[in-house]
């Protein structure tokens, strides 16, 4: 599945009956779209935006429910029956600020049905789907309509004329609690891997990096994690130290698992400035 390119991914999902997408049979990245870092001033111009949600990713592919990693996610039974037979890309969301809570109901081996009752399955494409994101968007709302279950819920999809009022909505969202905005052009065919179609817009640029070994602590961290030695995508290595709770340096992310940062720019080699941790990546 990792091996797919993209144009045989998409090949692969038109191929099958509609609305039904195979999946992989092993745990393996799934070849999802992927959103940029907003430029600065970016106009919205062309752009349908939306909030950016901190949930946990998830794929459902007309039979199961993935991570990003293409790992299953142990959903109960009554919440994936209630998923229709088409695929969709979106995000597992308890509520602004609530991702801890979120994590720890979605990690579970065995689901807890209190949890996942307020849990929503929120809904911002479909895969496989011919036609520009606008026409996918549209079908989504019918999606959700259709099956008038309010744990599924089209992502709330609209145009912003300019700059400022991009800025005053991006304003907004901060100080209600939530992480930012996303903007998805609206005339762009579904992809797969990291594309300037989509694009992320919050007040910190945000990434992932794989934790290759832990930096023990000293002074009033003696005994407990001091930093992470992380490594990007691209093989760019840096420690992150800040950001972390007391109880996360207690029981620090594991070597080999990906954790997400942020972080203020990078300098002439890459490198994030000013990264800090942010949690472990779902998935």
């Amino acid at each position: 599945m990792s091996q797919l390119t993209r144009r045989t991914f998409l090949a692969c999902l038109a191929a099958l009956p509609p609305g039904a997408w195979a999946g992989p049979t092993a745990d393996a990245p799934l070849p999802l779209l992927l959103a940029q870092d907003a430029p600065a001033g970016v106009d919205p111009a062309g752009y349908l935006v939306s909030e950016k949600y901190d949930g946990v990713r998830a794929f459902w592919d007309g039979r199961t429910l993935r991570f990003r990693s293409g790992r299953p996610v142990a959903a109960p039974p009554w919440f994936t029956a209630r998923l229709p037979a088409t695929a969709l890309d979106g995000e597992l969301w308890l509520g602004r600020g609530r991702f801890d809570a979120l994590s720890a109901a979605v990690r579970r081996q065995l689901s807890l049905d209190d949890e996942w009752r307020q849990i929503r399955y929120m809904v911002f494409d479909l895969p496989g789907v011919a036609g520009a994101f606008s026409a996918r968007a549209s079908k989504i709302e019918s999606l959700a309509r259709q099956l008038r279950w309010t744990q599924l819920q089209a992502v709330p999809q609209a145009p912003v004329p300019d700059p400022p009022q991009l800025q005053r909505r991006l304003d907004a969202v901060v100080r209600a609690g939530g992480e930012g905005l996303m903007l998805h052009r609206a005339d762009a065919l579904h992809v797969a891997g990291r594309s300037p179609l989509l694009l992320k817009l919050k007040p910190l640029h945000d990434a992932d990096a794989l934790v290759v070994a832990h930096v023990p602590g000293r002074g009033k961290h003696t005994g407990r994690l001091g930093a992470l030695h992380v490594r990007t995508a691209e093989g760019i290595e840096f420690l992150v130290g800040t950001g972390f709770s007391d109880a996360e340096r207690e029981s620090p992310p594991p070597v080999g698992s990906w954790v997400t940062y942020t972080y203020r720019g990078t300098t002439a080699t890459g490198v994030p400035r000013f990264a800090s941790f942010m949690r472990r990546r779902e998935g």
